[in-house]
């Protein structure tokens, strides 16, 4: 680990001659006595700032505007965590895992490194499931890796899958679609699959993340996989299990020679899911979607006894953007499964967008309290102080968003959006989450899929849906059938301050004015 730190303090020291960045970032002088802090979001920056005040020097990794679940640190960032004395990320696996890594890696061993969502509940944050209710005309196929919290694995871990053959009669891709339109390759058959670096997913333990899955013909495809473990970034990879996933492309997927008798999945959720507990790989299918804990709602499926169906249904041609050409050529067509979910979401089984309920909030602001008056006890009264007065001040936004959301008629609280942010909004506020989330953006969504938006907007008089401003020019469907309903297409705020709002009060007082104008309040 101090090896890792050195290189990359080797890094910093170069790009700060080329750039010249000294200037920004926190303060590396021995006369600056105030409390380096780093955090990954602005949100969490506001709250450290409204604790720490004049005691702290603050930088948000994550810049205004952007997504932390996919930001990259840049040598600026590096340098920033390297200077810092306190680390405030709010983890449950909310942040791209680069950004966590680098954290970990390069903060000194003497600073304090917070996960601010997993300490709340000392301080009674209310913990919810992650529920991802999405009705797709296909299956959803996503990877997964679990049981690294069996077997004792820090959040550093790493658990790698490769996909190193595959027969079938065309190509294959396995990608996802950023939330700003960038594109991830993750599996190409168009240049063979070498299970290298280029053909290789990586995922924390205990992740979940979505993809997309493009054919080029119709047939059976039999792909090999390999599923390896790093326990440290430093650490070489460890084997844990291999096997085969059979998908049926416009064929009938109960006529597999290779898999007489064999489960067919053609609907619902399903991740290919690296058991480290027990080192085999097994297709994981979720006949509950809305997050019961204990596994009850789920099957899970040796690989070697499933068939992924993927019906004519699939059938989809490429879109204009050239982003898509690696595909095929536009106008063309290809089977897709959609990733369904718009953007790159890593997650585990807990919704970790705690700071849409207030209260949780106040509990990530006395952990973060107890953290600064640890690391500064000699001004703990200046800490407690500010926390007692904004503690105050949450009580009263609090206060404040439930009354403006009780203004909207019963009947009209339902958020449809295109991010599965909302829960805790929902949940502490006495909100309903219609489960609309953007289908998969290299495809056109189906009459299916469009039918039902339209019919749940009809069906429960929604006067308006919500999206959040980064995403909207990747929303297309959602804001043409609003359009086409007659309904207005409003802002709403989920992992980012806006020009509007940068401050977490204004934050909430802003989702909570636009929920209640737009859904009808007083009416």
């Amino acid at each position: 680990m101090n090896r890792i730190r050195a290189a990359a303090g080797l890094a910093v020291s170069s790009a700060l001659v080329l750039t010249g960045c000294s200037a920004a970032g926190l303060s590396a002088s021995p006369n600056d006595d105030r409390i380096n802090v780093v955090t990954t979001t602005g949100i969490l920056a506001d709250l450290v700032e409204n604790v720490g005040g004049d005691r702290v020097d603050v930088v948000s990794l994550v810049p205004e505007g952007g997504d932390p679940h996919s930001y990259d640190p840049s040598l600026r960032d590096i340098r920033d965590v390297v200077y810092a004395d306190v680390a405030f990320t709010n983890y449950l696996m909310l942040e791209e895992q680069a950004l966590i890594n680098a954290i970990d890696a390069n903060l000194p061993a003497s600073a304090a490194n917070v996960a601010l969502a997993e300490e709340a509940v000392q301080y009674a944050a209310n913990i919810i499931p992650l529920v991802e209710d999405v009705s797709l005309d296909t299956i959803w196929l996503g990877l997964r890796a679990e049981g690294g919290g069996e077997i004792g694995l820090e959040r550093g871990a790493r658990v790698e899958l490769s996909a190193d053959t595959l027969e079938g009669p065309g190509a294959l891709h396995a990608y996802l679609t950023g939330s700003f339109g960038d594109i991830d390759h993750y599996f190409d058959s168009t240049d063979g699959l070498r299970g290298d670096s280029e053909d290789t997913v990586g995922l924390p333990a205990d992740a979940h993340t979505h993809l997309s899955w493009a054919f080029s013909e119709p047939g059976i495809y039999e792909l090999d996989l390999t599923a390896r473990l790093r326990p440290q970034q430093t650490d070489a990879a460890q084997e844990v299990a291999s096997g085969t996933i059979v998908f049926a492309v416009g064929v009938d997927p109960y006529s597999v020679p290779a898999r007489p008798g064999a489960t067919v999945l053609d609907s619902g959720h399903a991740d290919i899911s690296v058991d480290l507990a027990n080192d085999e790989l097994t297709l994981l299918h979720d006949r509950d979607p809305k997050g019961r804990h204990d596994h009850s709602g789920r099957d899970y499926h040796p690989l070697d006894e499933v068939v992924v169906s993927v019906p004519n249904a699939a059938l989809h041609e490429v879109p204009p953007d050239p982003a898509y050409n690696f595909l095929r050529t536009n106008g063309q067509q290809v089977y897709q499964l959609a990733q369904a979910v718009l953007g790159k979401h890593v997650h585990g089984e807990i919704d970790p967008h705690l700071w849409h309920d207030v209260s949780n909030a106040q509990a990530y602001v006395q952990i973060i309290r107890d953290t600064l008056i640890e690391k500064d006890p000699q001004h703990a009264a200046d800490y407690m102080r500010n926390t007692e007065a904004y503690l105050a001040e949450l009580d009263a936004l609090d206060e404040e968003v439930r009354t403006t959301l009780a203004e909207i008629p019963e009947s009209r609280r339902t958020l449809i959006t295109t991010h599965d942010s909302f829960g805790y909004l929902a949940s502490a506020y006495d909100m309903q989450i219609a489960g609309f989330v953007s289908p998969n953006p290299a495809v056109e969504p189906s009459l299916t899929e469009r039918m039902r938006l339209t019919e749940t907007i009809r069906n429960l008089d929604v006067p308006a849906v919500f999206l959040e401003p980064n995403l909207a020019q990747r929303a297309s469907t959602l804001q043409e059938v609003a359009d086409d309903a007659g309904i207005e297409v409003c802002p709403i705020l989920g992992d980012a301050f806006s020009p509007e709002a940068n401050t977490y009060i204004e934050f909430m007082r802003f989702n909570a004015n636009s929920l209640r104008d737009c859904l009808g309040g007083g009416g």
